[in-house]
Parts: structure tokens; C-alpha cells; sequence
């Protein structure tokens, strides 16, 4: 397996750069079942705060290439199933993709709540208030 960085799947995604975004759809093209491609949690996270806030993507164009990631045969993303819970919450509540994925690690571990003190991430991604 081949860890992928950041920085390699946003080339590959947005082809801002011409030398480097086909060096990256190559390597990710040249991936196999045999030797996949391995995206950790935080690369996603990275992934979505790099597409939204530097490239201006809306949350809908963002999951696009997140859920891509999670469908590919020669890609293995770090608990597929924890990361479509997160993209779901972003499409249907308008949550934050890195609160969505910090809720469903924290469910995954039996964790009772995910304490903040973000009013978004605990109107949008089930968080809750830290008790006074």
C-alpha cells in the first residue's frame, strides 16, 4: 500500500498545476488492487478544508471527489463507512466535513457525545454543548 498525500490528490482534483497534476493522475492511475493507494482521515480532512476555503468549492462540489475516493478500487480510504456518515451529514444538515468526521470516529469508539463549544457543530454535525 502507498500512502497519498494532500497535496497529490488536490493536484490530481483540481489541475492547477500542469506538470504536477498529471504526474499525480498518473501515480493514481498506476495504482492497483495489489498496491493501492491509502488516504487517511486527516488527508481528507485536509482534502476538504484545501477544496472550500482555497479553491472555493461549495460543500456539494467538495463531497464529489471525497465519495469518488471512497468508491475506487485501488484507493483505500481509512474507515470508508465513518467517512460517508460524514459526507451524508454534510449533504443533508450542512455540516462541516471535519466535524462530521470527528462525530463519527467519536460514535465508532461508543463515545456518549462529542463536546464543543462551536454553535455551527452543534447545530449541524450533533455535537454538543460543553455543560456549564
Amino acid at each position: 500500500m502507498i500512502g497519498l498525500d494532500t497535496n497529490v490528490l488536490v493536484r490530481a482534483i483540481v489541475e492547477d498545476d500542469p506538470v504536477q497534476s498529471a504526474q499525480a493522475q498518473l501515480r493514481l492511475m498506476n495504482l492497483s488492487m495489489d498496491e493501492p493507494g491509502f488516504v487517511p482521515h486527516i488527508v481528507l480532512v485536509e482534502l476538504w478544508w484545501v477544496l472550500t476555503r482555497f479553491y472555493k468549492y461549495s460543500p456539494s462540489q467538495a463531497v464529489i471527489p471525497l465519495s469518488r475516493l471512497c468508491e475506487l478500487r485501488n484507493i483505500v480510504v481509512q474507515n470508508p463507512i465513518l467517512v460517508k456518515t460524514a459526507i451524508k451529514e454534510v449533504t443533508d444538515y450542512g455540516a462541516d466535513f471535519a466535524d462530521a468526521l470527528i462525530v463519527a470516529v467519536a460514535r465508532s469508539e461508543h463515545c456518549q457525545r462529542v463536546e464543543t463549544f462551536d454553535r455551527q457543530a452543534i447545530a449541524r454535525a450533533g455535537m454538543a454543548p460543553l455543560p456549564a
